[in-house]
């Protein structure tokens, strides 16, 4: 699942994005993408503080009140958040600055189709070079990096999830089982046990119709009715849904 952040301070530039981009030609692509608006960078930059969010890709417009997108992507580049940035913009007058942040395009306002699509395949060509990314978190005041192969599994705990590292270490989120999901899910390897589990399926063990056992020993009890899914994921995974059969 593709995260794509659209901010602008005007509503109406903000849908007529998000309807170019539901009509983006890829279909490989644009059924797995997850759209968001935000009418401010300060509102962007919010989520990406408090709930953790980490867009793939950020279509950010530079004049904005109170935050400029220039602003904003300094703030995001001092996070360490690895996304790709498109600006927009009415005038050409900050391209320079602009691609001194080393942003991946600049849109001039009104945008077309043509010029839309070119940049998200551009963007999605750099995505596809690397499929082994990183996942930032926010837990406390800090933002971590963590490698996708280290999660071994996650865990719902009432309002908040855990996150649980090959390390040994137990990274505590406050975000939803399904926000947490959200991103993931670009990374195949993860797949839902039920509403209380995530699990990394390159660090299955052993799988057992009631019990699922970790290369690093853990073991936990699945919930009910989860077994069969999850094993047909895990076979899929390594061989292939062609092997599978029924």
């Amino acid at each position: 699942m593709y995260q794509i952040a659209l901010c602008d301070d005007e509503t109406t530039e903000l849908h007529t994005m998000e309807q170019m981009l539901r009509s983006y030609p890829r279909h490989s692509i644009k059924n797995t993408l997850s759209v968001r608006q935000f009418e401010g960078a300060d509102r962007l930059l919010l989520a990406v503080e408090q709930e953790s969010y980490a867009p793939d890709l950020i279509f950010l417009d530079i004049y904005m009140p109170t935050l400029s997108g220039l602003e904003a992507a300094k703030k995001l580049s001092e996070m360490n958040l690895p996304c790709q940035i498109v600006f927009l913009t009415s005038s050409r007058d900050h391209a320079l600055e602009a691609f001194e942040l080393n942003v991946l395009h600049y849109l001039v306002k009104p945008v077309s189709e043509e010029s839309l699509f070119a940049a998200l395949d551009r963007a999605f060509a750099q995505f596809e070079k690397d499929p082994s990314r990183y996942l930032f978190f926010q837990t406390g005041n800090r933002l971590r990096r963590i490698a996708a192969d280290d999660i071994v599994y996650c865990e719902a705990q009432r309002k908040t999830q855990c996150i649980y590292l090959k390390t040994g270490e137990q990274l505590t989120l406050h975000t939803t089982m399904s926000r947490l999901y959200e991103m993931l899910a670009a990374h195949r390897e993860f797949a839902k046990a039920g509403m209380s589990y995530i699990i990394n399926l390159k660090h299955i063990g052993r799988l057992g119709s009631q019990t699922l056992q970790f290369d690093n020993g853990k073991e936990i009890y699945l919930p009910r009715g989860s077994y069969k899914s999850l094993s047909d994921q895990y076979f899929n995974h390594y061989f292939g849904p062609e092997m599978g059969g029924d």
